[in-house]
């Protein structure tokens, strides 16, 4: 949890209260409970079918909650739509790539900024009439260090630097709280070292959520860890308590 939301003691970012999805018998989600603070870095750990992706789901309004609530900056969204979720402060990655790779890393910001606003955006017209865009995406990739790539079409960008430029278009929004969903995934463990440093750049008010099976980036990037097994919280605790839980070890790092 960051310095100021320990201080403030304020509202979570995001509060599940005993959340649970059932698929017809099955229970994929089950009485799932914790809290996110502004600032906080927690991470979903658990093997494959553990409901990681399922709870994400629910959590980004995918999916219809079986029972349970899901809070958001105090607000019952439980039964809201994904678009009223993200007007609330809520973004999420996801682990198929979305980039239009024959267009510009710059291109790609432009569009995601401008797939907010209400107003048409017309790529050839005089940058001046979209000055506003213009400075919010030079901003976004400045903070990113994604300057330099301003002008390479993406498809010439490493496959880490496009999972990283997902998540910069995912700040597009302006969120207070960013889901990721396995930003590691597919990626070289060079890569995935880049993507941890990225992610301990991102702004520190900014609540993160990921689900992740790169451990090296989720003891990396996590202050807190919560643990899936067969949709249920296993174990949760700060990254060192579960880094070291005998029973995370045995079922899901199978080391037991």
């Amino acid at each position: 949890m960051s310095t100021d939301a320990r201080a403030n003691g304020g509202e979570p970012a995001l509060e599940l209260r005993g959340l649970s999805k059932s698929f017809g018998g099955l229970r994929a989600v089950r009485d799932v409970t914790f809290k996110i603070m502004p600032g906080d870095r927690k991470a979903i750990i658990g093997p494959n079918g553990a409901g990681k992706t399922t709870l994400f789901n629910l959590i980004t309004g995918i999916f219809p909650a079986t029972s349970g609530q899901v809070v958001l900056f105090g607000q019952d969204v439980t039964k809201w739509p994904s678009h009223r979720r993200t007007a609330l402060g809520m973004a999420r990655t996801f682990q198929i790539t979305s980039l239009f790779p024959r267009l510009t890393v710059l291109d790609n910001v432009l569009l995601a900024i401008q797939g907010l606003r209400p107003s048409k955006f017309v790529m050839w017209r005089f940058s001046s009439s979209y000055r506003d865009v213009y400075d919010k995406a030079y901003g976004l990739l400045d903070r990113a260090n994604f300057l330099d790539r301003k002008d390479t079409e993406v498809r010439y960008l490493s496959h880490g630097e496009q999972r990283q430029l997902e998540i910069v278009l995912g700040l597009a929004s302006d969120p207070k709280i960013l889901l990721l969903d396995e930003p590691a995934a597919g990626l070289s463990s060079g890569e995935s070292a880049e993507m941890a440093e990225f992610l301990l750049r991102l702004d520190r008010n900014l609540a993160v959520l990921l689900i992740e099976h790169d451990m090296d980036v989720v003891f990396d990037v996590a202050d807190h860890i919560s643990v899936l097994h067969f949709g249920e919280v296993l174990e949760a605790g700060p990254t060192e308590q579960i880094r070291q839980s005998a029973k995370v070890q045995e079922i899901y790092l199978g080391t037991g």
